[in-house]
Order: structure tokens, then C-alpha cells, then sequence
């Protein structure tokens, strides 16, 4: 029997409860919660900090995609380096000067980083893009990877999160204010729309536009965003019509159970992770009768509700255990498994639900630990239960290691990580594009920082005005310094 063949299990799992009640959407009640966690959520978060900190290079502010194994840099990587440095000053685990020279030294490399449409790697980016993957060092393309659309809006989503949260008279937070003003304004979302009104997933210079564009429901909803509030290159509102348009084929679940689904937790944690979609709709969610973020806490819910049914009899999987995203996997094999043929993996985008499950009981506490603001009730037990359990081999220096196995006991040679005696793999990397949503959506739960600053971004209230969004906070009068102020400083 192969798991890909278990949609109607996977249906049935879907109508478990999910104990969701009406009471939580919208914006107040998140706004009124006692944000105070255990302390070990304080150690998490200084250790998630201290991933970006002291792995990033300094001189050019490129975080590595992973960390210990030698590596190349995530762009996106950087967008959570350059969120986490402002966490770090208001937590006190830097100073406000050691957080902005870091952001200056990024800032200024993706300012002056070569742009070009040259075939070979003697450019960082192109139109205002940048490849997925740069060289640490040099901060070059790595290999043939591609320009990313959606690497590059994590990336700027940092970069604008910066903008904003550095708004003192010093020279230096004037610079941060107009670099990342520079960086914004070149990019021409336009270009990138090879399929009228949708936007690309990628280009190679080699052979040009990826194949497929950017439509729902997925990580991409920052994309769309950035791009409709872009002063220079914006794309038209048809762009999120589209993006909006093959929804259907990703509902899932009946009453307070509805929700768009898609298999892998971090679809529903990423752009959250810089706009605050409490009690704001656009008009789809507007006919369904709830937000983004009722969205993911449903979707979170479901998770739970996977684990305890537990399909596969992964070891582990409770109420209290959970969460499977896109993570690192210990063998590209298939094997035995109680019987069944299961198909193991390294890195790839686990999940449940949707039009792409898959599971082969590998867990990633950033799936559980990201997901904080949105179902904190299941989250605390499940972070607090992992840590217990397995803390001894899956919580190091960095917090926790990216992915871990209980089921794969296996005598056999893993790809990745290490298998230990009577308890399974586990992986020996830290993940940035794991780590980030950690820290930054641990101080979303605990004091709205991300989602307070970002909401006053001017380019995030239009993208979201121009994507038909109304209600909550983008009611409010915009409380930002007047627009010269976050234009270049001459």
C-alpha cells in the first residue's frame, strides 16, 4: 500500500473536530491575550535569534540557507536575519547601534549587489530580483539557480520591515530608510508578469521565464502585495483577481472547519509573518465569512487533528506532538514500514491535506513553533512537549535542529543528519527559512512588533487596499511619517 493513496482517509481526517470557535477571528482577541509564555519560549527565541546573529556574514549580511553543513545563502534567508535584528534590540539581546550596523552592511550589499541578464555568475540579480541562492562570500548567483520572485519579497519584507522600525533622526537609520527605499523602487514586478495579470514564479537568464505563475493558495500572498503597493512598478488589481482565481481547488473542510487548505504549515505562516491579516478581508474571504488568520488557525488545527488520527502510526503523533512542513528528511528510499511501502525523503515539502500530501512521519518544530499566534493553546503544549521528549537530541545551540524521525529506525546510511539508538533520526542543520518565522512569530504573539510596524508601512497598506482588502486596522487613519520622509534621503 502507498501513502499517495489514502484521499479518502485524508477527507475523513479532515472532518475531525477542530475545536475553532467564531470567538477568535478578527483582531481583538489576539489584541487582548496575556502574550506571557513559559520561559522556555524565552530561551527558543534568544537561540533562534542567535542563529541569524552569529551565522550571518558581517561584512555583507548573507545568511547561510543552513548552518552547520558549509552552505550558500538563502535570500529569503536574509528577509529573516533582517527581521529578527530589530526583535533582538527590543528583547535586548543586541544593542539598537549593533542592529542597525548589521542591517546597514546588508542593506548596502543588496543596494550595490551587480544586476544583470548576463548567462553566467557574475550578477547577484536582475530587473530588481534576486536569485535564490547567492555565494556567501562574494554574494554572487549560486550555480544555475533561479531569479525568485518570492525569495526576493521575503527578502524585501525584512528589508521594509527595517525601514520603518529604524525611523530615528540618525544618519544612519536615514541611510537604512533610503537604501531599502532603493531596493523596493527597482524592482519591476511588471517584468515579471510573463502571463498577464499573474506573476512568474522565476527566470533563468539560460532559458527565461519558469513555466508556472503564482496562483493561489499558497506562500506568494506577500508577493502580490509588495507588487500592487510597488511606487514605481506596480502590477494592476487584476493581478490578485487572478491569484485569487483557482481558490476552489483548495477549500477544504465544512462550516468552522472550512479553510484553504495547502499541505505544508509554513504556506500558512509566511507573509503572515509581516502582514497582520486579523479582521481584514479581501473580497473572497469577504463572501466566506473570515480572514487570513482564521485561515492558518484552522489549517494549524487540522494539523492536530492529523497527528492524532495518525494514518501512517508515525511514533509520536498526538495531540501534543505535531507538525509536518517543508524540512529536511533523513533517506531518499523506500522502505518498509508496518507493512506498507513508504517512501522516504530529504529535504521536501511534507504536509497534510490538499492536492500534495505527504508524510513519512518526519516532524518539524518550526511547523508547530511558527504557528504560535494563531492557535497558542495547542502550540505552547506541543513546543513545551517536543522540548521534553526529544529536547536531548533535537534542541541545540540554535534552538531546535530543523526536522526529526522517531519512526526511522532504520540500520541503514541516512543522506542527511544521524540516526541515534532507540530513538531515531534527527537532523544536524539549522534551517534559516525555518528559524525566521520562529522568532518573528513568537513576538507577533508576544507583542504585535512585526505586525505594529508593518501595518504603518505605506507600501503594505496599499498593496492591501489595491488587493480589495477593508476592515480592521486598515480602517484606522495611517499613523506613518509623512511620505518624503520614507522616500531615498538625498
Amino acid at each position: 500500500m502507498s501513502v499517495f493513496f489514502q484521499p479518502r482517509a485524508l477527507r475523513a481526517f479532515a472532518g475531525l473536530a477542530f475545536a475553532v470557535s467564531a470567538a477568535f477571528a478578527g483582531s481583538s482577541v489576539a489584541q487582548a491575550r496575556d502574550a506571557t509564555l513559559p520561559p522556555m519560549f524565552d530561551d527558543l527565541q534568544r537561540r533562534t535569534f542567535d542563529f541569524f546573529w552569529d551565522t550571518a556574514n558581517p561584512s555583507n549580511g548573507l545568511v547561510p540557507d543552513r548552518y552547520p553543513t558549509p552552505s550558500f545563502s538563502s535570500v529569503a534567508a536574509v528577509g529573516f536575519g533582517l527581521t529578527a535584528y530589530p526583535i533582538g534590540v527590543e528583547r535586548g539581546y543586541v544593542t539598537r547601534k549593533q542592529a542597525r550596523d548589521r542591517v546597514l552592511a546588508t542593506l548596502r550589499f543588496f543596494r550595490n549587489a551587480p544586476q544583470g541578464g548576463d548567462k553566467g555568475t557574475s550578477t547577484s540579480g536582475y530587473k530588481g530580483f534576486f536569485y535564490h541562492f547567492l555565494d556567501m562570500k562574494t554574494g554572487l548567483r549560486y550555480g544555475k539557480v533561479e531569479l525568485s520572485t518570492v525569495d526576493t519579497a521575503l527578502f524585501l519584507a525584512g528589508a521594509l520591515f527595517c525601514q520603518s522600525y529604524f525611523d530615528g533622526d540618525d544618519p544612519a537609520e536615514k541611510e537604512i530608510r533610503k537604501l531599502a527605499a532603493e531596493i523596493y523602487e527597482r524592482v519591476d514586478w511588471t517584468w515579471a508578469q510573463a502571463r498577464k495579470p499573474s506573476i512568474a514564479l522565476g527566470w533563468h537568464p539560460e532559458s527565461g521565464f519558469i513555466g508556472y505563475d503564482w496562483k493561489g493558495y499558497n506562500e506568494a500572498m506577500l508577493v502580490y502585495v509588495l507588487a500592487l503597493g510597488s511606487p514605481t512598478h506596480p502590477v494592476r488589481p487584476d493581478a490578485w483577481t487572478a491569484w485569487t482565481s483557482t481558490y476552489a481547488n483548495s477549500l477544504e473542510g465544512k462550516g468552522d472547519k472550512e479553510h484553504l487548505a495547502y499541505p505544508s504549515l509554513f504556506i500558512h505562516q509566511y507573509s503572515h509573518v509581516w502582514i497582520d491579516f486579523r479582521g481584514i478581508r479581501d473580497e473572497y474571504m469577504r463572501q466566506r465569512g473570515y480572514d487570513y488568520f482564521e485561515n492558518s488557525r484552522r489549517a494549524t488545527y487540522a494539523q492536530q487533528a492529523y497527528a492524532i488520527a495518525n494514518p501512517l502510526r508515525c511514533k509520536g503523533y498526538g495531540a501534543n506532538v505535531w507538525g509536518i512542513t517543508a524540512s529536511d528528511g533523513p533517506v531518499d528510499k523506500t522502505l518498509d514500514y508496518g507493512g506498507i511501502q513508504l517512501p522516504f525523503r530529504t529535504y521536501t515539502a511534507r504536509g497534510i491535506g490538499g492536492l500534495k500530501h505527504y508524510d513519512d512521519c518526519t516532524l518539524a518544530p518550526t511547523a508547530a513553533a511558527s504557528s504560535l499566534p494563531f492557535a497558542p493553546e495547542i502550540v505552547v503544549p506541543a513546543v513545551l512537549e517536543m522540548k521534553n521528549r526529544y529536547g536531548d537530541w533535537i534542541y541545540g545551540r540554535y534552538g531546535f535542529l530543523d526536522a526529526f524521525n522517531p519512526s526511522f529506525t532504520y540500520d541503514i546510511p541516512v543522506s542527511q543528519g544521524r540516526t541515534v539508538k532507540g530513538k531515531g533520526w534527527v537532523d544536524n542543520d539549522y534551517l534559516g527559512i525555518d528559524q525566521g518565522p520562529i522568532i518573528a512569530m513568537t513576538e507577533n504573539y508576544r507583542s504585535d512588533l512585526v505586525w505594529r510596524v508593518m501595518r504603518n508601512h505605506p507600501a503594505i497598506r496599499l498593496g492591501l487596499e489595491r488587493a480589495g482588502f477593508t476592515g480592521g486596522w486598515l480602517r484606522q487613519p495611517e499613523a506613518v511619517k509623512p511620505a518624503a520622509e520614507m522616500a531615498p534621503v538625498q
